[in-house]
């Protein structure tokens, strides 16, 4: 056993971490940063059928819920062209409560004649911004009631369609063409 030498134990690696805990330190907080501001919200939208709108035009219980949302204000029609209410636009915008009552009244009109309605179509001009529509179909949609002391939401009409406005002077019964 002359050749053999006598091999000195190995040491444990240490293992330097503190960089990647730099990095952890780092990174953690601003993928929290992002994860708030990347929140997204689906809001589901039907398109107006003409086929059934049609067919139905008679029947009661598929007359449609129409909101004509102008710059002057917004108008509410039930059924297609008879004017419920029209509510005037203000400097600071369209009156939302004042609308939210319109369609409880309406929604408890149609309840008490044992006619179930969900449907509601908005037809917007082409100017009308982007938050006013969303808040438009949050009020159509549903509205803050206390029940047993607790605040739920209780429903107005949920399925809301987009549609374009008619063009104001077809609305005065004048026939033109809209010029761009």
């Amino acid at each position: 056993m002359l050749g053999r030498k006598k091999r000195a134990p190995k040491q444990d690696a240490e293992l330097d971490i503190t960089s990647f805990m730099n990095l952890m330190i780092v990174l953690v907080p601003v993928l929290l940063m992002m994860m708030v501001f990347s929140r997204i919200t689906v809001v589901e939208l039907s398109l107006p059928q003409l086929g059934e709108a049609l067919e139905n035009s008679d029947d009661k219980k598929n007359q449609q819920l129409e909101l004509l949302v102008r710059s002057t204000g917004i108008e509410v029609y039930f059924p297609q062209g008879y004017l419920v209410k029209s509510l005037p636009a203000a400097e600071t915008g369209y009156d939302y409560t004042a609308l939210q009552d319109i369609l409880k009244q309406v929604k408890q009109t149609l309840i008490n004649k044992g006619i179930e309605k969900k449907q509601a179509t908005l037809l917007l001009e082409d100017d009308v911004p982007y938050q006013v529509i969303i808040a438009l179909m949050d009020t159509t949609r549903s509205y803050k009631d206390v029940l047993v002391t607790s605040v739920v939401d209780a429903e107005l009409f949920p399925e809301i369609s987009l549609g374009d406005a008619p063009y104001q002077g077809a609305a005065n019964g004048i026939a033109s063409v809209k010029k761009d």
